[in-house]
């Protein structure tokens, strides 16, 4: 191997992630493990208990207020604010005919009125200098059927907007950015179900109908299965854009003129459709992929659910609906997501009554669910050490940080030459810790600056998550 082997390159600061192949030339005697979220439960429900909250948004800190700002629908007045991210209350009414849901914070935007931008699902996007008084922007809105998500890297000042658009393969995502919040850039439809989606997805339904403990839907006939992506909030973390898509399992059709439909409190026009058509009705669960560029998506740990349905005796809302978050926030060393979780089929949970069987008279909450940061995947190794080496990068600076889980065994690193051979080695990490740094034994990486290496990390009995130079 030589000085024209293939390089890429590590920011500094920057977490790498194993969510998927980038960053990893060989790998060996290890497992990639999806790690699913501590689930917190209801943090935000309706004082109306006919109303059926839910949210597009993420939590967003306002250094002025000194506060969390997050911004619902299904209340009359969508914005709620809190000091730790738990305990909410409602904030000032934002300006209500722009219906203000998905709102971020843009701090480095020289003009104070423009600091708080929302996206306002297929009308345009507002700006707005405290979330409250809102000024509509001149911009074409980005098509969307009635489903969306918004979030704001903010580290290359990009603001992110995905929207549902119907293709051949039903219900897709379709993906928006700017740098400027003026022109964006729509690259159309980007994610959508696959045929492997397809059958993952039956077997999904034949799981779920297997589980008394879980909540069946109203309808299930194969003749009708289909899986869709509802939406997917995207966002950047790290080195990578993150998505997170709510994958709708179809499992019915409601017939026309269901008699579960007159006790539904539907709007006239809504009620005289879907007691000519019918409607269908399903469960979702969320998943994760990833992409570095947005337009390229790779489905991460085999599809698997990231959020799946609580049990019925769980005293959740996240039963049968399940619409994931937008962004993650984080938490000091935690990753907070924010959902919504809703008791039945979304459709159905519009309005009911009581003496409708499956009518849950406060049916919808946005949930917390709470991760390791970092800990979407893991590596891991058993007693049998494991081996992954990077492809050839130029040393930034000399720093080696870690997060790994290895209580029961330890994380070793060595800095390589291009040919192999070794530089510097470490000593090992063990316990577990968030955010380690190497302590070297041999060599060190302050000689080895602005030189072309390559990392390798050899584990054993632990999960490695992810490590950064800095």
């Amino acid at each position: 191997m030589d000085d024209q082997t293939k390089t890429y390159s590590i920011v500094p600061g920057q977490r790498q992630l194993f969510l998927d192949d980038d960053g990893i030339e060989t790998i060996s005697r290890l497992e990639r493990t999806l790690h699913q979220p501590d689930k917190k439960g209801a943090v935000i429900r309706s004082p109306d208990p006919g109303s059926t909250i839910q949210t597009r948004g993420a939590p967003i800190w306002d250094p002025g207020a000194k506060l969390f700002k997050l911004w619902v629908t299904g209340m009359d007045n969508s914005a709620r604010q809190s000091h730790d991210g738990l305990h909410w209350s409602p904030g000032d009414r934002p300006r209500p005919d722009l219906g203000v849901s998905m709102v971020v914070h843009d701090g480095t935007d020289p003009d104070p009125a423009r600091r708080f931008k929302a996206a306002l699902l297929d009308r345009g996007f507002a700006v707005s200098p405290d979330g409250v008084t809102w000024a509509k922007l001149d911009v074409p809105a980005i098509r969307s059927q009635d489903e969306g998500n918004f979030s704001f890297d903010e580290g290359e000042g990009r603001f992110i907007h995905t929207v549902k658009r119907g293709t051949d393969y039903g219900r897709s995502v379709a993906v928006a950015s700017s740098t400027d919040f003026n022109h964006w850039d729509d690259y159309g439809v980007v994610f959508h179900t696959d045929d492997r989606d397809q059958e993952i997805g039956r077997q999904v339904i034949a799981s779920r109908l297997e589980q008394p403990l879980v909540k069946q839907t109203e309808f299930d006939d194969p003749e009708h299965y289909s899986i869709e992506i509802y939406n997917m909030g995207v966002f950047r973390y790290e080195s990578l854009y993150i998505g997170l898509p709510s994958v709708y399992h179809h499992t019915g059709k409601v017939p026309p003129g269901w008699e579960g439909f007159s006790r539904m409190r539907l709007s006239p026009y809504i009620a005289e459709c879907v007691s000519k058509y019918g409607d269908y009705t399903g469960f979702y669960n969320v998943q994760v992929a990833c992409s570095r560029d947005l337009r390229n998506w790779t489905r991460v740990a085999g599809r698997r659910a990231f959020i799946d349905a609580s049990l019925l005796d769980s005293g959740a809302y996240d039963l049968q609906t399940i619409i994931g978050p937008s962004n993650a926030v984080v938490r000091g060393d935690e990753l907070w997501f924010y959902y919504t979780g809703i008791k039945q089929y979304a459709f159905i949970s519009s309005g009911g009554e009581e003496g409708y069987d499956d009518y849950h008279p406060d049916a919808g909450a946005v949930c917390l669910a709470v991760l390791r940061r970092d800990g979407f995947v893991s590596l891991d190794a058993g007693s049998h050490e494991g081996v992954l080496e990077t492809p050839v990068f130029t040393l930034p600076v000399d720093e080696l940080w870690a997060n790994v889980d290895a209580r029961r065994g330890e994380l070793r690193a060595d800095l390589l030459d291009v040919n192999g051979a070794a530089l510097a080695s470490s000593a090992p990490l063990g316990g577990d810790q968030r955010s380690a740094r190497f302590a070297w034994t041999s060599g060190h990486p302050s000689e080895l600056r602005g030189r072309k290496v390559r990392l390798r990390f050899t584990l054993r009995d632990a999960e490695f998550y992810s490590y950064w130079i800095a």
